[in-house]
């Protein structure tokens, strides 16, 4: 395989915008990129043609030595797969698992009068089929084939305007390549000689996971504030409503805005009266029983404008915060619904929408909420990104007309997603949420309380769509919180006032959401890479997930250090986005690419150069070392894991490993003198087991503290009985009695008393919980709530918590039928009338089917409920182009 220096365009195409209408009875083949897609477009194209998946790129850099071919083992370069010394020319490879794609689609060609290139129109669908192009050699003409949503007029409009392929845009996609392999593969072996083996840097990841660090280093240098408020609960008429003390003297009250978060003290400059626990409690009691008067009342009337449709980044935000969808999932899944012809393409900047998109989303929202939700002209929203490099459309529903979430035939994750995308696009089109915010305040003695409530107008877009919740109506309900009508001198009586304590949070750590929206407003990488992005940095072991929070570990910290110091501009998101800002003008065809790269790996404070000053200056024991104030020791990072290490003077260093999951912000000084100390001493005896007379031991392990029944006899493989301590709980505390409870564990309580079968308590890796041993290797499980304690719950407490239903994460409670409409008169099962979201409909068993338009719920008759459930349980009819076929050319 030669090195490809890039002088020669792809065969030439049609022009872009042409009309080319398709020669029906010629043999085209039409090549995609997986297998789904193909499927579905092929029932769009005329006969003749046939649809061939590529399977993704057939050609890249050589991911490993093995694959560099032979007559380029010796060269220095070809460590890269990049010939910088020869204008950066690439070394491209087909992959083996590839070959056998090439040699079907070049047996194909054969047969074809003419080949259409028809991979996502973004860079790297453009350089797929600029690979393609290269690799196949065709002798017939070349179409490129563009279009952003797989619909029937979607694929026939594109077959009419093919265009060339936009070398612009394949240079820019192959730069961005060359750049992140000269970054990787020279940054990286220098952190596996510096810092430890197998540790990686990346373009884009480097700067994710220092964002990550600082946001970590900031939380461990916050000191906590505390200050004390007063709540009352005020009655007035037949309402009652909630009041917060916000000045005393006449003077504003402190708040967590107030502090210093250095120092945890009310910051210099603010004049603020802190209020301390006893002065709130002594106050309390003065209060009791005065007199409370209104002295002003406020309405402000607030407009809430819909959210703009969703760009990849926006679409992985929600998902990650509505449906816990990790960045990967949200684009695996959907890149399976637009393959299938459910939404348009999901790589994307453009928070715009096609006329078509509007016209159907506008129709959409006359049918279903009336005309009072339609604005007079449909609403257009603007680019955020210029000059973006994804396609020209938001992320929305396929189609000239939007099919609802229940007209689907999905499941699962894919219609959660589909039922977000299609909740955000209609809402777009909607009107405003009109609200008003409502303020009052009522001095008693020489304080003032302040009472907010918010009431909505007119719910507009919210009708539909309310960022973060799943279910708008409810969602509209919980932030509505009206106050009764109160004017200036009325007297409300307090019901209830006590003292309530706060203290001032740490900046909050990164979501994945948060993360991804940081990376978008900073310029950082494109959206199409934020999935590969959060999953590498978790991967490498850069950080670590603790429920939605990414949490920095001990070698992020020691890699960022490194990078920071010796390559600064490298993890400096100005210069992040510099980079980005340079590919966009090369997409453009406003920059020279090759002059850019040589600027940024051969120029004089190149990436080159810099590597080699840091190769002669950095020193690995510096460099593995963690600097974390406040410890007492020194963290260093070890061939098996970050460990601690303190000098004891004269002597040899006491060294000992770090619990695995450990991370910085879980050490402080005492956790450190424990690890040492039970280092040096061995593990501190706990007291004796009463039953079997072992010692049992307290220990600080790689997964945290826990007890030990009994050491490990010298070469034996049988590990003594461990258990770990419950969450919260401090080895301090461990007591002997606690120490053989946990032991114990699963701890038998009785037997049920409707099964006779045993209830046991324990504690697992989800914490404590109850098990109901239902036989036959099946279990009945609650978790244990707060209050409730595994060594001391009782058998009618497990019972009870058996009794009630299960938690289902992320899931509503079952819909209330609001009419009985009759039993079915083939097996007699209920036939009942719900009202959902999309409107109303009858369900029996697991059928479900919409009224018709026009319907009256009340007066629906059995009859016609009964045809409606018949026709929806049918098989549905065959999709045009005849059955599947199988592999991975299907033709028409």
């Amino acid at each position: 395989m030669a090195v490809k220096k890039r002088t020669k365009a792809a065969p030439k195409a049609r022009r872009a915008g042409k009309s080319d209408s398709p020669t029906f009875g010629q043999r085209a083949l039409v090549i995609v990129e997986s297998p789904t897609k193909a499927r579905t477009i092929k029932g769009f194209l005329p006969a003749g043609y046939t649809v061939a998946a590529s399977m993704g790129h057939i050609r890249d850099l050589p991911g490993e030595a093995k694959e560099i071919p032979a007559k380029y083992k010796g060269e220095e370069w070809a460590r890269f797969g990049v010939n910088v010394a020869k204008d950066f020319a690439p070394l491209y490879i087909i992959p083996g698992d590839k070959k056998s794609v090439v040699r079907e689609l070049k047996a194909l060609l054969k047969d074809s009068d003419v080949l259409y290139l028809a991979t996502d129109e973004d860079r790297e669908g453009e350089s797929i089929s600029w690979h393609l192009a290269e690799v196949l050699e065709p002798k017939v003409p070349v179409r490129r084939m563009v279009f952003h949503e797989i619909t029937r007029e979607a694929i026939q409009d594109s077959l009419t305007h093919t265009r060339d392929v936009d070398n612009n845009l394949v240079r820019a996609q192959e730069t961005r390549r060359i750049l992140d392999r000269l970054v990787g593969y020279t940054l990286s072996p220098l952190l596996w000689k510096k810092v430890a083996f197998g540790l990686s840097a990346g373009r884009v990841q480097s700067v994710a996971t220092r964002l990550v660090v600082d946001r970590e280093r900031e939380r461990m240098a916050f000191r906590t504030g505390s200050y004390w408020d007063l709540s009352a609960t005020l009655a007035h008429g037949n309402a009652q409503f909630e009041a917060g003390l916000v000045a005393l003297d006449g003077v504003r009250l402190a708040t967590g805005k107030d502090f210093d978060e250095q120092t945890g003290k009310i910051a210099v400059g603010k004049e603020v009266r802190l209020l301390d626990e006893a002065t709130a409690r002594e106050l309390t009691e003065r209060l009791k029983g005065a007199a409370w008067q209104v002295t002003a009342v406020e309405e402000t009337p607030r407009t809430m404008r819909p959210y703009a449709p969703f760009t990849t980044s926006t679409l992985q935000q929600e998902a990650n915060r509505k449906l816990r969808f990790s960045a990967k999932h949200t684009m695996s899944t959907a890149q399976r619904l637009y393959e299938r012809g459910y939404i348009t393409y999901m790589r994307t900047d453009s928070v715009s929408l096609s006329d078509q998109a509007i016209n159907a989303a506008r129709s959409q929202v006359r049918a279903m909420y009336g005309e009072e939700y339609l604005p007079a002209s449909p609403r257009t929203y603007a680019n955020k990104v210029a000059n973006a490099q994804e396609a020209h459309e938001a992320i929305r529903p396929a189609g000239a007309v939007f099919r609802t979430p229940d007209q689907t035939e999905l499941g699962g994750d894919e219609l959660a997603l589909y039922d977000l995308i299609w909740k955000r696009t209609v809402a777009s089109q909607m009107k405003d949420a009109k609200k008003t915010a409502m303020m009052a305040e009522i001095a008693v003695l020489n304080t003032l309380f302040r009472a907010n409530g918010l009431r909505t107008d007119f719910a507009g877009f919210l009708r539909v769509y309310v960022e973060g919740s799943d279910d708008p109506e409810a969602a509209l309900e919980d932030r509505d919180t009206t106050l009764p009508p109160l004017k200036v001198g009325n007297a409300p009586t307090c019901t209830a006032l006590e003292p309530v304590g706060h203290e001032t949070k740490p900046p909050a750590r990164y979501t994945e959401a948060s993360l991804v929206k940081a990376l978008e407003e900073d310029g950082v990488g494109r959206p199409s890479t934020y999935a590969s992005i959060m999953g590498t940095i978790v991967d490498r072991g850069y950080v670590v997930r603790q429920g939605q929070a990414l949490v920095p570990t001990f070698t992020a910290f020691a890699v960022t250090d490194l990078l920071i110091k010796h390559f600064g501009h490298l993890v400096d998101v100005e210069f992040t986005k510099g980079m980005e800002d340079r590919l966009d003008q090369i997409a453009a065809g406003d920059d020279d690419w090759l002059k850019y790269l040589k600027e940024f790996y051969l120029g004089e404070d190149g990436l080159q150069q810099a590597t080699a000053v840091g190769e002669k200056e950095i020193k690995p024991a510096e460099a593995r070392q963690v600097n974390i104030e406040g410890l007492g020791a020194t963290v260093r990072i070890g061939r098996f894991g970050p460990y601690v290490e303190k000098n004891g003077g004269e002597a040899e260093p006491l060294r000992a490993s770090l619990p695995k999951d450990a991370t910085p912000a879980d050490l402080d000084a005492e956790r450190i003198e424990a690890l040492l100390r039970q280092r040096a001493e061995g593990p501190a005896v706990v007291g004796v087991h009463p039953e079997s007379g072992e010692q049992i031991f307290l220990l600080d392990g790689q997964y945290g503290p826990y007890v030990q029944l009994g050491q490990q006899e010298e070469g034996s493989k049988v590990k003594p009985k461990r258990a770990s301590l419950p969450k919260g709980a401090k080895p301090e505390d461990v007591t002997l009695e606690m120490a053989v409870g946990l032991l114990a564990l699963p701890r038998l309580l009785g037997n049920h008393p409707e099964s006779g079968r045993p209830v046991k308590a324990g504690l697992g890796r989800f914490g404590p919980y109850i098990l109901h041993d239902l036989g036959k290797g099946e279990a009945d499980f609650r978790s244990l709530k707060a209050g409730d304690e595994v060594l001391t719950v009782s058998l009618d407490r497990a019972v009870a918590l058996l009794a009630e239903p299960k938690a289902l994460r992320g899931r509503r409670a079952a819909a209330t039928p609001i009419r009985e409409i009759g039993v079915h008169p083939v097996d007699g099962k209920p036939v009942q009338l719900f009202d959902g979201k999309y409107g109303p409909y009858v369900k029996h068993g697991i059928l479900n089917a919409s009224l018709p338009r026009g319907s009256d719920p009340a007066t629906f008759a059995l009859d016609a409920a009964v045809l409606l459930i018949e026709e929806k349980g049918k098989a549905p009819k065959a999709k045009r182009g005849g059955a599947r076929t199988r592999g991975r050319a299907a033709t028409s």
